[in-house]
């Protein structure tokens, strides 16, 4: 599985989106720095993700999110792909007996595919939205995570191994 943190909240920022030829749209955006954290683990093999929503992101929070996927899978040996942010490699981390953590090498985020889920999310779940509160934001990040948990197909497609399953369905 491939692992990532994506930051949400209430500072909106500005997307592209559509309007008629001649009409500019009106975006509303907030300036209020308060955000929440997503954490989330794909494999792209088959499209399977684990995700949790967090008030923050440490070493803790870390180890709470690999013992809720540890827990999923617990009859599954995992092998949790991530990038060396400094709550990865704390000295505190609880790593779950069933898991191997395996790090990318630094500044290298384009070879972590579990980054797209943040770009899906900003563009279709949160992008363009002026939240009332920190509540709301949290309560569409969390629906927009449990629509991708929900389709593993398209999680291989983001992933970038759909390919894998464009084969076998030849295959058939």
């Amino acid at each position: 599985m491939f692992q990532d943190e994506g930051r949400f909240g209430l500072l909106g920022k500005p997307r592209r989106c559509w309007a008629p030829i001649g009409v500019r749209p009106c975006v509303g955006a907030r300036l209020l720095r308060k955000f929440s954290y997503a954490f989330a683990a794909v494999s792209p093999h088959d499209g399977v993700m684990d995700s949790l929503v967090l008030p923050w992101v440490n070493t803790e929070t870390m180890s709470m999110f690999l013992t809720m996927v540890s827990e999923r899978h617990e009859n599954e040996f995992v092998i949790m792909v991530m990038d060396q942010a400094g709550w990865h490699i704390a000295a505190g981390l609880e790593v779950p007996p069933n898991m191997r953590l395996v790090f990318l090498p630094p500044y290298s985020p384009e070879i972590n595919p579990a980054e797209h889920i943040w770009d899906t999310l900003r563009e279709n779940t949160v992008g363009n939205t002026v939240f009332s509160s920190l509540d709301a934001a949290d309560k569409a990040l969390s629906e927009g995570l449990l629509t991708l948990e929900l389709d593993p197909l398209r999680m291989q497609t983001l992933t970038g191994f759909d390919w894998i399953t464009s084969i076998s369905l030849k295959a058939n």
